[in-house]
């Protein structure tokens, strides 16, 4: 399988973990010294490896329970993948925030996940 499309899957299936909003599936696909960084302003903070990683989507998931996430585009180009979406928090398009995340994924696990966010 070439890399573009090994990566493209990963992603996707982090994606669709996220969206349930089942932290240990989006664990799961996340390697030992992963990184996220989010979108807390005005740089964000970059959460190290699985433990912090964690605690950051279980907050996330916490204060939002009815949350919805879609992905609306993605580029791959070999480990790397773009994925533009859409987060919504209410009843209304207005709830909510468009973003892009940047993957890098290593050994079919999600490396590194840096969000942006417009909004």
């Amino acid at each position: 399988m070439p890399a573009d499309r090994g990566a493209r899957a990963v992603v996707e299936r982090f994606n669709a973990a996220f969206g349930r909003h089942d932290v240990d599936a989006v664990m799961a696909l996340m390697t030992e010294d992963c990184v996220f960084e989010d979108t807390t302003p005005p740089y964000g903070v970059r959460h190290e490896g699985q433990a912090a990683v964690r605690r950051s989507w279980e907050a996330l998931f916490d204060g939002a329970p009815a949350a919805r996430f879609v992905a609306e585009d993605t580029v791959v180009s070999g480990d790397r993948v773009v994925v533009r979406w859409r987060y919504s928090w209410g009843a209304t398009p207005e709830e909510g925030v468009r973003g892009v995340d940047l993957f890098w994924v290593r050994d079919g696990l999600v490396a590194q996940k840096v969000a942006y966010v417009k909004g």
